[in-house]
C-alpha cells in the first residue's frame, strides 16, 4: 500500500508539472561533455533582467555544450506573462530537485515554506550552486513570519547574512561604484589565473557597476577583480581611487549534513553585462567546474549567441511587457 501510494504521489506531481509546464521553459541538450546534465536556472529580480539573461545562457549551454537547461520565472498568476516584479509566485521550483546543477539569479525573492525546503534539500545534498548579481541578497522573507527558513534572509542575525554571505560567500554590502554611471572592468587574478574556469577568459567588461565585497574568507578562491571605471563605455580608463573589489570567485561550502558543494558566485551578470562574450564564456566555464567536468572545458568555450540576443538595460520597472516563458523557447 506505501508503495502504490508513493507511486501515486509521484505521478501526481510529474502531472502536476506537464500541466503547467508553459509557466517554464525547457532546452535539451545536444550531444556534447554536458549531455546526461541538467542545469535549473531560477530567475526573478526587479532590475537586472535575469529573466531574458538565463535563457540566453540557457540555450548556449544546450546547443553547444549537451547540457538540459531548464529556466523558471517569477510568472503573474492570472496573464501567464513573465512579471519580475512578483516576489512569490515561482512556478516550477518543485524541478530543483532534479537539477545536477542549480543556477540562482534572484532578487528578495519569498519563495513558500515548501520550495524552501526543495532548496534546502538541494544545498545539504552537496550538488554545485551558482549565483549571479543579485543572489547575494537573493531572499527577503518577510511575509511568513514565523518561516522556519528565515535564516535565509539577506539581514539574517541568526545565520550572518543568509544565504548570501554563508553559501555563496557575501550578503549585500554597497554598491562600490556608482550605479549607472561607473561600469566595471574585470581583471585575472594572477593568483588564480590557471584555474580551469578561467580557460579563454580574457576581456570581461559590464556596464553593472562593482559591488561591494567584506566577507569572502582566505579559503575562498578570487577569480576576478573589478575594477570601478570613470564612465560607462569599455574604454574608458579605471577609477584609480577606488580599490578593487572581488567580482568572482569559488568556495566550497559544507551544509549542515557535512556534504560539500562546489560554489561558483559572481556579482557582475546583469542582461546587458553578459554581451561580454568573455563573462559568458566564465559562466560555462564555471558550469563545467561545479559539475566536476573542469577536464572537458575547451581552450575557448563556444558562448555564441543561439539566435538573437538584444537585452534590455537595466533598471526598476524596464521589464519587457506581455512576455511569457514561451516566447524564450528556441
Amino acid at each position: 500500500m506505501k508503495y502504490l501510494l508513493s507511486c501515486f504521489c509521484l505521478i501526481s506531481i510529474l502531472a502536476s508539472t506537464q500541466l503547467n509546464a508553459k509557466d517554464w521553459v525547457v532546452y535539451e541538450g545536444n550531444d556534447g561533455p554536458g549531455k546526461g546534465k541538467h542545469i535549473v536556472f531560477l530567475t526573478g529580480d526587479e532590475e537586472y533582467r535575469s529573466e531574458e539573461a538565463m535563457p540566453m545562457m540557457g540555450k548556449i549551454l544546450a546547443k553547444h555544450h549537451g547540457f538540459k537547461c531548464t529556466v523558471l520565472f517569477a510568472v503573474d498568476p492570472e496573464t501567464g506573462n513573465i512579471n519580475p516584479d512578483n516576489q512569490t509566485n515561482l512556478p516550477g521550483f518543485e524541478l530543483v530537485s532534479t537539477a545536477d546543477l542549480v543556477v540562482v539569479f534572484y532578487r528578495f525573492r519569498e519563495p513558500s515554506r515548501a520550495q524552501m525546503k526543495i532548496l534546502d534539500d538541494y544545498i545539504n545534498s552537496g550538488k554545485p550552486l551558482m549565483g549571479l548579481r543579485t543572489s547575494t541578497h537573493a531572499f527577503n522573507i518577510k511575509r511568513d513570519k514565523t518561516s522556519p527558513y528565515k535564516h535565509y534572509d539577506h539581514r539574517s542575525k541568526s545565520w550572518a547574512g543568509g544565504f548570501g554571505q554563508q553559501v555563496l560567500g557575501d550578503t549585500w554590502i554597497n554598491h562600490h561604484g556608482h550605479h549607472k554611471r561607473e561600469a566595471t572592468r574585470g581583471f585575472i587574478s594572477g593568483m588564480n589565473q590557471s584555474h580551469p574556469i578561467l580557460r579563454g577568459v580574457v576581456d570581461v567588461f559590464g556596464p553593472s557597476d562593482v559591488y561591494g565585497v567584506r566577507h569572502l574568507k582566505p579559503t575562498d578562491d578570487v577569480l576576478l577583480y573589478g575594477a570601478t571605471l570613470t564612465g560607462m563605455k569599455p574604454t574608458d580608463p579605471v577609477k584609480m581611487e577606488k580599490s578593487l573589489m572581488p567580482i568572482a570567485w569559488t568556495r566550497l561550502y559544507e551544509g549542515k549534513s557535512g556534504k560539500t558543494n562546489r560554489i561558483f558566485c559572481t556579482t557582475m551578470g546583469a542582461s546587458v553585462d553578459l554581451l561580454s562574450e568573455d563573462l559568458r564564456r566564465l559562466l560555462v566555464n564555471a558550469c563545467y567546474w561545479g559539475l566536476e567536468l573542469e577536464d572537458h572545458i575547451p581552450e575557448k568555450a563556444n558562448v555564441n549567441y543561439v539566435g538573437e540576443y538584444k537585452p534590455t538595460f537595466y533598471g526598476f520597472g524596464s521589464y519587457q511587457k506581455g512576455i511569457k516563458p514561451a516566447d524564450h523557447e528556441w
